[in-house]
């Protein structure tokens, strides 16, 4: 008479980590018993088999928990976490349209040169000047070097005329003072990046039409930076003269050959073509700024107090402050680094070359041989 055997039951692995074992006795039932080489499922159990977060059964080590390929997202954020991030924010328009208002407002912080100890009582600058104040941003334990650049005394002269000439150079500085560093032979691991990643430009609220210094200054500098025109102060207009002026700055820009950002030529995919559509449909953004609070329905708010009622800047019915924020800080911010550093800068730095017939390196003890 021939009695069958039933061979030990063989458990599947727990989708946990595996208790200590002075908690839960060791199964008599195991195969290898309490020694814990179970926990092996009689293979090497790589990778895809191994739930997220769990750890070796002996516990302590975090190098043999989760494999997978989407773990680079989070040692890529690790490693930009630490690096901190540059965002250099360049605002141009004339005096008195509120453009260090509105940046305190999109940062929420007093990161205006005015804020920052320039004071004192302004006198109106005989040329353009370009006046570079930076900060360093914390949020939720991300560091951000941001870095206000204001130019003074732009289109506030009788005559205006190549009034955009030192902008034009500090922008260009700045790209040589990167291409420099790069040729360096002991460069540096991380280069210290100045360039103007955004041009905030304000319009006049007149309600007309652009004037032509809007008109060359923009024909002139949208190649070499990434132009976002606003309306600045549009609680001036109803809201009707406000859509009518934007439809009417849309036209002239388009007439004019003005690109400004995001170009249509740089949406990589449809879903940036129709997310950007959104955008440059939106465009320019009529904004209002303001630092001060004000009590509204039991709540406080930004906004600027009028004979009317408080103008809300961050209520999306009253302005397009809202708009401008998102798309700035938390939808575009890096697109614009990228695209500074991959077709602005590139433009820059291709015609350097072959002007110069390529930068000679920079040697150690800062010499170069080159007709710079």
């Amino acid at each position: 008479m021939s009695e069958s055997i039933i061979p030990p039951e063989v458990r599947p692995k727990p989708a946990v980590p595996a208790k200590p074992p002075h908690v839960v006795a060791p199964s008599p039932t195991a195969p290898h018993g309490p020694s814990g080489l179970s926990g092996l499922g009689g293979g090497m159990g790589f990778g895809a088999d191994r739930a997220p977060g769990s750890g070796h059964s002996g516990g302590g080590s975090t190098l043999l928990g989760y494999i997978g390929i989407d773990t680079i997202i989070e040692q890529m954020r690790k490693k930009t976490m630490k690096a901190g991030f540059d965002f250099n924010i360049m605002i141009v328009g004339q005096s008195g349209l509120g453009k260090s208002t509105l940046v305190n407002t999109l940062f929420k912080s007093q990161v205006s040169r005015w804020s920052s100890g320039w004071g004192g009582e302004y006198k109106l600058p005989k040329t353009v000047e370009v006046k570079a104040v930076s900060h360093v941003i914390e949020e939720a334990g991300v560091k951000m070097k941001l870095t206000v650049i204001d130019t003074p005394g732009f289109g506030d002269q009788i005559n205006n005329e190549n009034c955009w000439e030192p902008i034009s150079k500090y922008i260009n500085e700045q790209y040589e003072k990167f291409l420099k560093e790069e040729v360096n032979i002991a460069r540096k691991k991380r280069i210290p990046d100045t360039r103007v990643h955004c041009c905030l430009y304000f319009i006049s609220p007149t309600g007309h039409s652009l004037r032509q210094l809007d008109v060359e200054f923009m024909k002139h500098l949208s190649r070499m930076v990434n132009i976002v025109p606003v309306i600045a102060k549009s609680d001036t207009m109803t809201p009707d003269e406000k859509n009518e002026f934007k439809q009417r700055v849309r036209k002239e820009l388009e007439v004019c050959g003005i690109e400004f950002y995001p170009q249509k030529e740089f949406d990589d995919d449809m879903e940036d073509k129709n997310e950007n559509d959104k955008i440059r449909e939106a465009m320019p953004f009529a904004v209002v700024g303001s630092d001060k609070e004000y009590q509204v329905n039991g709540k406080r708010v930004l906004g600027r107090k009028t004979a009317w009622g408080v103008i809300e800047v961050e209520n999306p019915n009253h302005c397009e402050f809202a708009l401008l924020r998102d798309f700035l800080i938390r939808s575009h911010l890096q697109d614009l680094k990228e695209i500074t550093h991959n077709i602005h800068y590139e433009t820059y730095r291709a015609k350097r070359l072959n002007e110069n017939g390529g930068l000679h390196p920079i040697s150690s003890n800062g010499t170069q041989e080159s007709n710079l």
